[in-house]
């Protein structure tokens, strides 16, 4: 399934919970999509934030770097 499907999918899902509820296997079903696009939202961020560069007012270009945590 693509993402375009997962996303019509999501949505019917969605307006079938609005009119008249969704079963327990729907709801699965709908949760594990989510999740999926969440997923590939995040991944797809990453590959754009990891190509960002940033120029410093000296005209230097260093790559934009993960926050180390803590």
């Amino acid at each position: 399934m693509n993402m375009d499907e997962r996303i019509k999918r999501i949505n019917e899902l969605y307006h079938k919970s609005q009119k008249e509820g969704l079963t327990e296997a729907e709801k699965e079903e709908q949760a594990a999509l989510r999740k999926e696009y969440v997923a590939s939202v995040r991944a797809n961020l990453q590959v754009q934030l990891d190509h960002v560069s940033i120029k410093r007012p000296d005209g230097t270009i260093e790559k934009l770097k993960k926050k180390s945590e803590g």
